[in-house]
């Protein structure tokens, strides 16, 4: 892809974010209504309506969750060059 037709690098969280609750809400949606409905022979709609009216609500969610999660991970994970911690020897 050439450089003139990508877009600029401040989109890209949330490029990030509508694609990844896209693909998670379709998966999700899918699951939930091949489980309500079962294999039937309108199933790709009724998932695709399910996913439709999902991923906007899932799309959010993540907007509004992302800064608390990457909080609780920063306090879970080490620091890049932070001095790995030691397990006490007995």
């Amino acid at each position: 892809m050439s450089a003139g037709y990508r877009l600029p690098s401040w989109v890209g969280p949330h490029l990030f974010g509508l694609l990844l609750s896209g693909f998670m809400s379709l998966l999700v949606s899918s699951v939930a209504t091949m489980r309500a409905v079962g294999f039937t022979s309108d199933v790709v709609t009724l998932c695709l309506k399910a996913w439709l009216s999902s991923w906007p609500v899932a799309f959010l969610a993540l907007l509004v969750v992302a800064p608390t999660v990457r909080k609780i991970v920063a306090v879970l994970v080490e620091a890049p060059g932070a001095p790995h911690a030691t397990t006490p020897s007995s």
